[in-house]
């Protein structure tokens, strides 16, 4: 039976639908959907029951998993049989790695690309997307999040804190009325997540200072609400990292509202062996203590 089959087969699995099988996997849905097709062939029997949301394993596939996911754990344990002198080139194949949009994209992704460059046969997928990334779907093989993962057999590491802050842009400061404690934020519009999206408690702020009447502008990407607030459209919550380097913008009420948050490193236990995973997990690890003064500004 065709292992590449097989991985497809997982994969699709894993994630429910053939665009995000093929992501994982490197090419068009398409070629997904073939490739099931002939495993269906060969097995004799439908493993997945195609519906309007994606696909869902039939009784067949779900008796099939089990068999496949040992396989997978068989080829990652030959992974990490490999000699020593075979890792000679230094690091080699695929890691992706699951961040946060504005660490992964202002922070991160220049670390990484370098890294890239050092090792040429190391491919670093970044994956910096506004929603939580779930190592037990094999979604990513490092995963960097705002809360510390509580289940399954994985490897925690505190990776860095950063703070936040409330900012707004200087000209629409100066032609709105001044804010010199929480109660005149009721003259001032807001920027902000969108609640019912939020893929982490950890996001939530605004509330803490000062209940909006009005938000100008909600967004799942913080990169959207730093151009909102560039734009003098209202107030917001953004990472220090991200707002500081701007001139034109300016903390607001800057000893209350000030928030800490803390990124939180985690990898499978049985990766910990891998020598790509280990490379950029360390590369990682260095950039956190690193960059801590960005992160944490004064």
């Amino acid at each position: 039976m065709d292992w590449d089959n097989l991985r497809y087969f997982l994969e699709l699995a894993r994630t429910g639908t053939l665009v995000g099988a093929a992501r994982r996997t490197g090419v068009e849905h398409t070629t997904v959907a073939r490739r099931i097709r002939q495993l269906e062939k060969q097995m004799g029997a439908p493993l997945f029951v195609r519906e309007a949301s994606g696909h869902r394993l039939s009784e067949a596939g779900r008796q099939l998993l089990p068999a496949v996911e040992a396989m997978e754990a068989a080829v990652l344990g030959a992974e990490r049989a490999v000699p020593a002198d075979a890792a000679a080139n230094g690091p080699a194949g695929l890691v992706r790695v699951g961040v946060t949009e504005g660490f992964g994209t202002l922070i991160l992704a220049a670390h990484l690309a370098r890294l890239a460059q050092k090792h040429p046969h190391l491919a670093i997928d970044l994956l910096a997307l506004p929603r939580m990334l779930h190592l037990s779907r094999r979604e990513a093989d490092i995963v960097i999040s705002l809360e510390r993962p509580r289940k399954g057999a994985v490897i925690v590491t505190r990776l860095a804190d950063y703070s936040l802050h409330l900012y707004g842009e200087r000209q629409y400061l100066a032609r709105r009325p001044l804010v010199t404690c929480r109660e005149d934020l009721r003259h001032h519009d807001f920027i902000s997540y969108v609640d019912d999206l939020l893929f982490t408690q950890e996001l939530q702020f605004i509330d803490q200072l000062y209940p909006p009447e009005r938000f100008a502008l909600r967004s799942t990407s913080i990169t959207a609400q730093y151009e909102a607030v560039r734009a003098g459209a209202g107030l917001a919550v953004l990472p220090a990292f991200v707002a500081d380097r701007d001139p034109t913008l300016a903390r607001v009420l800057p000893h209350e509202a000030r928030f800490t948050r803390t990124f939180w490193m985690s990898m499978p236990a049985e990766a910990k062996h891998l020598a790509r995973v280990q490379a950029v997990w360390a590369l990682l690890k260095d950039v956190g203590q690193r960059e801590a003064q960005r992160l944490m500004p004064a």
